[in-house]
């Protein structure tokens, strides 16, 4: 592995891991039984922590830990077409259908038809991402496991250390599951095309985020199943 490449998969890296995660959350948080009003708290807060700190942090950190450069347009750009647009438009749209509506309606009967197209759009979006991939995934076998080892070891550290402080603190299992996964989780669509933007698609800083989603959805599911099985460590209510 040579120096470039090195500073290829630490900027790739730090891009993963300065995306904090927001839709899959929702997923996990339901696998878990967790709380679904923390939960959108949750993303909610990250969403604002994107808005305002994702292109200085990874500008910053970038520059910092490597040799290469992270221009803040091309990261501003990134923010304003993957978090404020569809933000904007979502909430829009919500707004228009509820007040058209009802907001039973857009509950109880629209959302649930979406719920099969919400699925198959993430794994399209899988696929596209590992095929654009496929030949650095393939041909860079060590590269790809070295990367794996850290995005493994963010992901348990992290989880661990919230899971046993909310444990620490009494917090009740509803919230501290999900506030465990959604501190080892992250917006892996993001951290590809900022990736991709800054870099281009054959970079060693794309590879590390798509590295990421290879590894991020198993280790996400084996936190889920620790997290269920360890239920009883926490109160099923908040302690008055």
């Amino acid at each position: 592995m040579s120096l470039a490449e090195a500073d290829q998969y630490i900027a790739g890296c730090i891009i993963l891991a300065a995306a904090p995660c927001t839709a899959m959350v929702f997923v996990w948080s339901y696998l878990t039984d967790g709380d679904p009003a923390y939960t959108l708290v949750q993303v909610t807060v990250n969403d604002l922590i994107m808005l305002l700190l994702f292109a200085p942090i990874i500008g910053f950190l970038v520059s910092g830990a490597s040799s290469l450069t992270a221009p803040f347009g091309v990261l501003l750009y990134s923010v304003v077409a993957f978090i404020v647009i569809p933000l904007v438009t979502g909430t829009l749209i919500r707004a228009w259908l509820i007040t058209r509506h009802g907001k039973t309606w857009f509950e109880q009967e629209l959302l649930p038809r979406f719920a099969p197209v919400t699925i198959a759009a993430l794994l399209l979006t899988l696929v596209f991402i590992f095929a654009f991939q496929a030949d650095n995934i393939v041909g860079k076998p060590w590269h790809v496991i070295l990367i794996a080892i850290q995005i493994l070891f963010q992901v348990y550290m992290n989880a661990s250390l919230a899971y046993g402080l909310m444990g620490w603190l009494r917090v009740p299992y509803a919230v501290a599951a999900p506030g465990a996964l959604i501190g080892a989780s992250n917006f892996f669509e993001l951290a590809v095309a900022t990736a991709i933007a800054l870099y281009g698609p054959e970079s060693g800083a794309a590879l590390a985020t798509v590295v990421g989603v290879l590894v991020e959805v198993p280790a996400m599911l084996s936190v889920c199943h620790v997290c269920n099985r360890t239920r009883h460590w926490f109160p099923s209510e908040a302690v008055a």
